[in-house]
């Protein structure tokens, strides 16, 4: 098999578990269930895969990844720091309507089963693509006299608590209005809560 379609079938197995393991949990979601989404055997799943552990802990870092890409891109323009924080919360909401299994995943497993991640994956490491991230922003922001400097991690609860409540409000289909149309009022409060 060619390396292209090597990337391609891990590629496929990546986002057939993530779906599987966002809709039944961890412990619920079997590798066959996993190989028979995706049409393989659970033979040559282990050819990719050495264990579900091994698959969950690569999830993340896709994730991780997926996530950390897209802020770059926010971090590297020449937005002013209250136009960063509208398009990650932008992007985020975005991702939350098109890729919901990420989130769910986040939620449900990670945060949920912390115990799957132990070995290899202690405190930020499988999710410092994201981290660093966001810890360039807040950096950013301070340098540029935009936010005030306070502990990273209380910055950042506050921040993604903001998102991931209206992800978690929108899953449960509880709000009013479409999500998108919250971007505006929750970069304010953002800003607000974090402005010098």
């Amino acid at each position: 098999m060619s390396t292209l379609k090597r990337l391609k079938r891990r590629e496929e197995i990546i986002e057939g578990a993530l779906k599987l393991f966002s809709k039944g949990g961890f412990y619920q979601t079997t590798i066959p269930d996993i190989a028979r989404t995706i049409g393989m055997s659970v033979g040559n799943f282990y050819n990719y895969f050495t264990s579900k552990e091994v698959l969950a802990k690569e999830l993340l870092l896709y994730i991780s990844e997926y996530l950390g890409e897209r802020i770059r891109t926010i971090n590297e323009s020449d937005a002013t720091t209250q136009e960063k924080i509208r398009a990650i919360v932008a992007m985020y909401f975005e991702m939350v309507q098109s890729r919901p299994e990420m989130i769910e995943y986040f939620l449900r497993i990670f945060l949920s089963n912390r115990e799957v991640f132990g070995e290899g994956c202690e405190g930020t490491v499988c999710v410092s693509a994201f981290i660093t991230e966001m810890m360039l922003f807040f950096d950013d922001g301070v340098s540029c006299g935009d936010l005030r400097e306070q502990d990273f991690f209380s910055a950042f609860g506050l921040f993604m608590g903001y998102l991931g409540g209206m992800a978690f409000l929108c899953g449960e289909k509880v709000l009013p209005h479409a999500l998108d149309s919250y971007v505006d009022s929750i970069t304010q409060n953002i800003y607000r809560a974090l402005k010098t």
